[in-house]
């Protein structure tokens, strides 16, 4: 048993709300809380709240950081958290999540893995408050980046400043890139079996759909499971050794991610992926977030 503190943008994606339903459905991680991060981090929160209710879960949702440590402008879709009602009902935590972050780890040092699937503001803000979060945090999972070629993924360009800050820190860290997520896809048979997984099925394949009509598509990347999977199931991936990621700041190559092997170094990045038993193993996991037998709490948490 892992236990873990999810730190999300939550809301714009789908694969944010298919990664938490898939920790919440996995018998091995002891999800603590979930935090926040980027634009209106308190919608995100509210969202994530109900996610959680629909599975029969009071969890504790921390809003964090809305703007970026680099300034750049946040990228908002639209339709975040539109297909659910009265999310205002939704009770958050008044902490940020930065100073949450800080005080859970001190509390257990060196017990706590943190799962970062959106840009890294809040982990890097938590290292500005106290630099010994380095040393505190387990392990960081971290969905980010692109290495191999000349890409820029979102949650890295998002906020490049961060990302270096928190890449930087020495902390024991997995990246996994999009040269691998993408290898991973939901298509419309896994789809029908996440739907079927109660209210909670029900709720998230919604908003894949939303998602899919929002790219004109019949299917999307988890890129945010599959990350978090490879703390759960590292048979089916493949890692490099340690070394250090080198994040480029400002200009038109912002959030570009670089990774040389360095027996020095914290940082390892996901290689390689068994991309069907992954893709499996995600949908089973998010059903289970719903077993049969488990009762539900009020849409506000009561």
């Amino acid at each position: 048993m892992r236990s873990i503190i999810l730190d999300t943008d939550i809301g714009s994606d789908v694969d944010d709300a298919m990664a938490l339903a898939q920790i919440m459905g996995s018998p091995d991680l002891e999800l603590l809380e979930v935090h926040t991060v980027y634009g209106d981090t308190r919608l995100r929160a509210q969202l994530a709240r109900r996610y959680a209710a629909l599975a029969g879960r009071d969890l504790v949702v921390v809003p964090g950081a809305a703007e970026t440590l680099s300034g750049r402008e946040v990228w908002w879709a639209g339709h975040e958290g539109t297909l659910h009602e009265d999310l205002a009902s939704e009770t958050v935590s008044p902490e940020s999540a930065p100073q949450r972050l800080v005080a859970r780890l001190r509390e257990r040092p060196g017990e706590l893995d943190v799962a970062a699937i959106g840009p890294l503001t809040n982990v890097a803000k938590a290292l500005q408050l106290e630099p010994e979060v380095a040393r505190w945090i387990r392990h960081l999972w971290v969905m980010g980046g692109s290495f191999g070629d000349e890409r820029s993924e979102h949650n890295f360009k998002s906020d490049d400043l961060a990302a270096q800050v928190v890449l930087s820190a020495g902390i024991p860290t997995t990246v996994t890139g999009l040269e691998i997520t993408q290898q991973v896809t939901i298509e419309a048979s896994r789809l029908e079996r996440i739907r079927a997984a109660g209210r909670l099925g029900a709720a998230l394949g919604a908003d894949i759909e939303q998602w899919w009509a929002y790219w004109n598509e019949t299917w999307n990347v988890p890129h945010d499971p599959v990350a978090v999977l490879a703390l759960s199931r590292p048979e089916l991936f493949r890692f490099s050794e340690v070394g250090r990621v080198a994040i480029a700041v400002g200009g038109d190559s912002a959030g570009r991610s670089t990774f040389t092997p360095d027996p020095e170094g914290t940082v390892r990045i996901v290689t390689g992926v068994d991309a069907e038993r992954v893709a499996e193993e995600i949908t089973a996991r998010i059903v289970a977030a719903y077993p049969a037998d488990h009762g539900e709490i009020d849409g506000d948490g009561s």
